[in-house]
């Protein structure tokens, strides 16, 4: 029998590694994070606020991590579709979502599809919602501690509207009226547009809400008592806050980006650091300002925590206002 020839054979064999060498980058290239175009879920419909921050989100972490990030819109069921989309979507790092508050709510009130904790991957933290306690002009009390010596010497006249039973708005409002001892006559209406027309209109007396009202405390038709977070909005630097007007309450609605569970870290890692260099973006901070949006951001491990605690407190605020699911 001939044997083959040892050096053809050594030759061979380093012909073989080195194509599989040269083959490597390329395969290492395919496995790069991301190499075609990134979803981004608003979960409201286009052409409003969110719609809009989202989108300068996404024109500025394409620009970061040089694919598109494209915004699909997927309105309705209290901004909660884009969680429930993750249920199906593959946990590759191409399909991502914005994480309003309401996933750590509605679970409670209703069956919903998806677990906010144990469902979703959360990425970074980003932003949130400005939530205040507003009055007409002409109302008989200029300060949130007037109008908490009103109530009490008016209890259950007066009225202030929301936006629905279980918004942030409503459950805001009851919690502060509970630790100041007041007791309020809530009035839902179904948008932020009908609430504007009732005050403006002098059918109510006060408003709890975000920064629709913020053009109108402008002009000087309505008055902004206190904000809600945790520290003074810097367009109203001389409105106080709730907390620090005397009651321990804060109210703030951060949001950020969240994937499907069981997500690589690495890809998280490049998502997490792509959003958050967005904040440094002038694009960004304008369509933040616009809208009255603080920057608050959370890393993945943070915002992860976050998500664990914000969810067992929505029970114990939903319960307690008996606005819990039946069982």
């Amino acid at each position: 029998m001939t044997h083959p020839n040892p050096n053809r054979r050594q030759a061979l064999s380093l012909a073989a590694g080195g194509a599989a060498l040269m083959a490597a980058p390329a395969l290492f290239a395919q496995d790069k994070f991301p190499s075609r175009p990134i979803t981004l879920i608003a979960p409201w419909p286009a052409g409003g606020s969110s719609d809009a921050v989202m989108r300068a989100f996404g024109q500025s972490a394409s620009k970061i991590l040089g694919v598109p990030v494209v915004v699909e819109n997927k309105p309705g069921v209290g901004g909660t579709l884009g969680a429930s989309a993750m249920l199906q979507a593959k946990p590759d790092g191409y399909t991502v979502t914005q994480l309003p508050l309401g996933i750590y709510r509605l679970p409670h009130m209703q069956t919903m599809p998806f677990n906010p904790v144990t469902d979703i991957t959360h990425i970074v933290c980003l932003t949130g919602y400005t939530f205040g306690i507003a009055c007409t002009a002409d109302a008989p009390f200029k300060t949130l501690k007037d109008m908490v010596a009103y109530a009490k010497a008016n209890p259950g006249k007066l009225e202030y509207g929301h936006t629905g039973t279980g918004t942030t708005p409503h459950l805001a409002i009851e919690e502060f009226s509970e630790k100041a001892g007041i007791k309020l006559n809530p009035i839902p209406f179904k948008g932020s547009a009908e609430i504007m027309q009732a005050i403006l209109g002098g059918h109510i007396r006060v408003m709890s809400g975000t920064t629709e009202f913020a053009p109108h405390v402008q002009s000087g038709k309505l008055r902004l008592l206190a904000t809600l977070g945790s520290q003074r909005n810097k367009a109203f630097p001389d409105v106080p806050t709730v907390k620090e007007s005397g009651w321990d309450t804060i109210t703030e609605s951060p949001f950020g980006i969240g994937g499907p569970k069981n997500m690589d870290p690495a890809v998280v890692k490049v998502l997490h650091d792509a959003f958050k260099a967005t904040l440094d973006d002038p694009e960004v901070k304008a369509a933040l300002d616009k809208f009255f949006q603080p920057t608050i951001y959370m890393n993945t491990a943070d915002y992860t925590a976050y998500a664990q605690r914000t969810f067992a407190a929505e029970k114990a605020t939903i319960e307690r206002l008996g606005l819990a699911k039946k069982s």
